[in-house]
């Protein structure tokens, strides 16, 4: 399973503008409440925890105190009858030492908690961080300028003045593999360290398919051609919100050249080699994203027979 992807939740959406039933979860003993602080998800036990961690679900009563007045607090969706909120505690000095919280776990950065989370609870820790990191960026009505008010359980903000409904949104990222005659094409961004490769990505934009997206970055970040592009599976990606589209993309040729600006260096990987990457082989010229990335599992797919 592709981290970030499988939650167990139902998100009940026809539930989040009755505010009676929400508040009535929130108080509710069989309810379940994921601290965030600094975007960084509650982690029940201590920071040399092996994996795999336990997600901080806690009990109504016992972060809330720790959180601002005007705090996001936003209505995840239910497992079984249990509902799940996330909280943002940002207020909180230092919520690890001091206060209900000290003694019980820890913070930690939510895409190393990702990596080591069971799948489901990655899943919910995703949607948490997303959603708390949007509240904190808006803030304000990007149609007035006004302060803007939580609404909807969390799924909707509000100006008052205006009257603007201001609502999450998801940035669409394709993110692509380019494969001819048994090797798949990856780069190397200026950003990687070392000898670090991946697949391609770029923000979809106005007007564009998932193809057209796909073609167009391939040509603008290494100069490849390519005809049929092929959907393969999709990933939530928290960092802050977006949606990962992987696909695979037919090259017409192994002719290519990195622009230079955004992409450094690029290399052919045979299927072999790849399926060596991912079984967790050493090379001293590359090294490939962990499980944690959809790149990974498109190697693996391409590695595995996919075209």
């Amino acid at each position: 399973m592709i981290p970030f992807t499988g939650s167990p939740l139902d998100r009940a959406s026809e539930k989040r503008t009755d505010a009676d039933w929400v508040a009535a979860k929130r108080r509710d003993p069989n309810s379940y409440i994921l601290p965030m602080w600094r975007l960084q998800p509650f982690i029940i036990g201590p920071e040399k925890a092996q994996p795999p961690l336990e997600l901080g679900l806690l009990r109504p009563g016992l972060a809330e105190a720790l959180a601002a007045p005007d705090a996001p607090c936003v209505f995840l969706g239910l497992e079984g009858d249990k509902a799940m909120f996330a909280i943002d505690i940002s207020a909180a000095r230092d919520p690890v030492s001091e206060g209900p919280l000290a003694g019980f776990g820890h913070f930690r950065d939510a895409r190393a908690a990702g990596a080591m989370l069971p799948a489901k609870d990655a899943a919910i820790m995703g949607q948490a961080k997303a959603m708390i990191d949007w509240h904190n960026r808006h803030g304000f009505c990007a149609n007035c300028g006004a302060k803007s008010e939580l609404a909807d359980a969390g799924w909707k903000r509000y100006c008052a003045a205006c009257k603007t409904e201001h609502f999450p949104r998801t940035d669409p990222v394709v993110i692509m593999l380019g494969v001819h005659d048994g090797a798949c094409l990856v780069g190397r961004n200026k950003r990687f360290p070392g000898n670090f490769y991946s697949a391609l990505a770029g923000f979809m934009e106005p007007g564009e398919s998932i193809e057209e997206a796909v073609r167009r970055e391939l040509m603008e970040e290494v100069n490849l051609k390519v005809g049929k592009v092929h959907y393969h599976a999709t990933q939530p990606w928290p960092f802050p919100s977006s949606l990962m589209i992987g696909c695979l993309a037919e090259a017409e040729s192994r002719d290519f050249k990195p622009d230079g600006e955004e992409i450094a260096d690029a290399m052919w990987v045979d299927r072999d080699k790849a399926r060596r990457l991912i079984a967790g082989e050493r090379f001293d010229d590359i090294s490939v994203p962990p499980a944690i990335a959809i790149a990974h599992h498109l190697i693996k797919a391409f590695a595995e027979g996919l075209f």
